[in-house]
């Protein structure tokens, strides 16, 4: 089952090594991964999105606690949550298509932010699942050149929130 993993981690020169390598030791595979700092500096919000049963992933959560650098640590699978993903496409398209395209861009909420004769670049926000059927659809109607995909970033629903312990 795929799972969004919330981690607050010391903003220092290695956590995020630290943490790819209790993976990659672990044979765990890591499918998307983004991190910032957060509105404190010394402090970066990790999203990562992995694959594993309920029992593999609390292992995972159990081992990342015990990192020195990790502060807090939430499989936000398990509770209300949303989730977003940024893509950027180019697209080849036929001047003929252009209208078309444009058109369903807008309606998906997406934005074209450079219309040149030769490729279209266009941004879209969804879920991953809203965003893999954005890009089977759009396919339809142009080539994809290049896709550019920012990976999950996930926030608890409600009063809840991952914070500094």
């Amino acid at each position: 089952m795929r799972h969004i993993i919330a981690i607050l981690l010391q903003n220092e020169a290695g956590a995020l090594t630290r943490v790819a390598g209790l993976f990659s030791s672990r044979g765990y595979n890591i499918e998307s991964l983004a991190v910032a700092p957060t509105d404190d500096p010394t402090v970066s919000r990790l999203t990562l999105v992995t694959s594993g049963s309920d029992a593999v992933i609390q292992q995972i959560a159990n081992q990342l606690k015990k990192l020195v650098d990790v502060v807090s640590v939430e499989d936000m699978t398990r509770g209300a949550h949303i989730e977003r993903e940024l893509v950027l496409l180019k697209l080849r398209l036929e001047p003929a298509r252009r209208d078309t395209v444009r058109g369903y861009v807008a309606r998906s909420g997406g934005s074209v932010l450079d219309p040149s004769c030769d490729c279209f670049i266009v941004e879209l926000l969804g879920s991953e699942a809203e965003i893999n059927a954005l890009m089977r659809e759009l396919a339809q109607h142009a080539e994809l050149v290049e896709v550019v995909r920012s990976g999950a970033l996930g926030i608890s629903r409600g009063k809840h929130a991952l914070r500094l312990v």
